[in-house]
């Protein structure tokens, strides 16, 4: 199993939140997982690595070729695999994965856990997304997620799609005994007969 990793490539955070990354790295390797990750030698990305490397785990960044040219890439991955675009990064970082750890992270890791989880919600794929929320860095976003669903702009069938995860114990709890949850977006349509577009 390959678990990518998702979170912040910042060296300004608190160490909190990279020795939490370092050690959940080392653990994917000692487990047998694989790591896929942004490939990024800095904050969380870097830590998460390093963790995995020192641990002897095998790890697969994914970078855009621009990326290499900024000297911010991990030397020693398993694989590098180079891309021409961000969006690309993120297609193949997604294809690798069996499972998804969003990690604390910048407006990148947002964008990364929300592509993951429309893309659950649209049954592109049913994999674990799980929250590691560390230092309730994730508390305000998940308020947000759950005034969406107040306020009837997602259901609280959306909250289902991911887990959250307070430790590392827990993050591989969630992941090792998931079971899939099936959402469809569009049921409303079908309810009584309804054979709308």
């Amino acid at each position: 199993m390959n678990i990518c990793v998702f979170g912040s490539s910042s060296e300004q955070i608190d160490k909190i939140y990279l020795e939490s990354a370092e050690h959940l790295g080392k653990k994917i390797a000692e487990k047998g997982y694989g790591l896929v990750f942004g490939a990024g030698k800095y904050g969380i990305m870097g830590a998460s690595v390093r963790g995995a490397y020192g641990a002897g785990g095998h790890t697969i960044g994914v970078t855009p070729d621009f990326f290499i040219d900024m000297k911010v890439v991990y030397d020693k991955c398993s694989e590098l695999i180079v891309t021409d675009t961000m969006r690309e990064r993120k297609g193949i970082m997604e294809d690798k994965a069996d499972a998804f750890v969003i990690c604390a992270g910048g407006m990148g890791t947002f964008e990364e856990f929300f592509e993951v989880l429309t893309l659950k919600q649209l049954r592109r794929h049913s994999k674990p997304i799980v929250i590691y929320n560390v230092n309730g860095y994730y508390d305000s976003m998940l308020s947000m997620l759950d005034n969406a669903v107040k306020e009837n702009f997602m259901t609280n069938a959306c909250n289902r799609l991911y887990t959250v995860a307070n430790t590392e114990e827990e993050v591989f709890d969630q992941i090792e005994n998931y079971v899939p949850f099936s959402y469809d977006k569009y049921a409303f349509l079908k309810k009584d007969g309804e054979q709308n577009g």
